[in-house]
């Protein structure tokens, strides 16, 4: 079996150095680019073989980046602000793409890039097609916020910080406080982009487990409720927060077709 072909290389956007990789599976048709945006933990390493999987199975390449102060990118050096995920949408995302030559282009975002690719699309790029979202928050909930203080509690007496240090390296302090200290802020309680949700035209798939222990079925009622668009949207059976990990198999294959339907046209229906 013909492996995928993977180019690594740095790019600078908003001013920081930041690190990317490029996939490109066997067989690749003509298409957009599958943007792929971490989580607010992440890094390329955590998302392990899913971007090459989905890449492989939907016959497109690929884009995988680490965000200001994430993985081999450069390490925060300023405190996070309420608008941090408006910052990463608006104007580090367009510069990442611009930067990696990519004008055609799906975004899948987890978590905090689920939330990141819908601030994106809500600014009608022309380039985008679609997104994908898995367990993307568009408000904060008492869970969300319970979630990351059991984080937190995990940090100070558990294994969690020898665990991100893996991906993380020595900036992995820097890079946990950057999160938790901006969620759990009285200044981020009132974040909410449920009116951005309005601008949103292009096609809209929204996944979250059941068991999400960062949010509730009210963030994807939310997005579904929000968006000017199509939307799609499925509560994954017995998964918690990371469903291309937990639920493998059937989230990949559901992505993959969604996907697929994109090639169609810009307003990601197949003719």
């Amino acid at each position: 079996m013909t492996s995928v072909i993977r180019d690594t290389f740095e790019l600078r956007a908003a001013g920081r150095r930041l690190v990317a990789e490029r996939l490109l599976p066997p067989r690749a048709a003509p298409g957009p680019v599958l943007v792929f945006l971490h989580e607010g933990l992440g890094s390329i390493a955590q998302w392990r073989d899913v971007p090459a999987a989905l890449c492989t199975a939907a016959g497109l390449p690929g884009l995988v980046y680490e965000r200001w102060g994430f993985g081999g990118s450069e390490a925060l050096d300023a405190p996070r602000t309420p608008r941090y995920l408006h910052d990463e949408a608006l104007v580090s995302l367009p510069e990442v793409l611009r930067g990696a030559g990519v004008d055609d282009y799906v975004l899948v975002g987890h978590s905090d890039g689920g939330s990141i690719a819908l601030l994106h699309a809500s600014s009608r790029p022309a380039g985008l097609r679609g997104i994908v979202t898995e367990a993307a928050h568009v408000f904060v909930e008492e869970l969300t916020l319970s979630g990351i203080r059991a984080a937190v509690q995990l940090w100070q007496q558990g294994d969690l910080a020898a665990r991100l240090a893996r991906y993380h390296g020595d900036k992995t302090a820097a890079t946990f406080a950057g999160w938790a200290a901006t969620w759990l802020s009285a200044d981020f309680r009132a974040w909410n982009i449920e009116a951005e949700l309005r601008a949103i035209r292009c096609p809209v798939f929204a996944l979250q487990g059941r068991d999400d222990e960062y949010g509730t079925p009210a963030q994807i009622a939310a997005i579904a409720r929000g968006v000017a668009g199509r939307v799609d949207t499925w509560l994954v059976p017995a998964c918690a927060h990371v469903p291309h990990l937990q639920a493998r198999r059937v989230v990949l294959r559901a992505i993959a077709a969604f996907v697929t339907g994109l090639r169609g046209g810009a307003d990601g229906h197949a003719p």
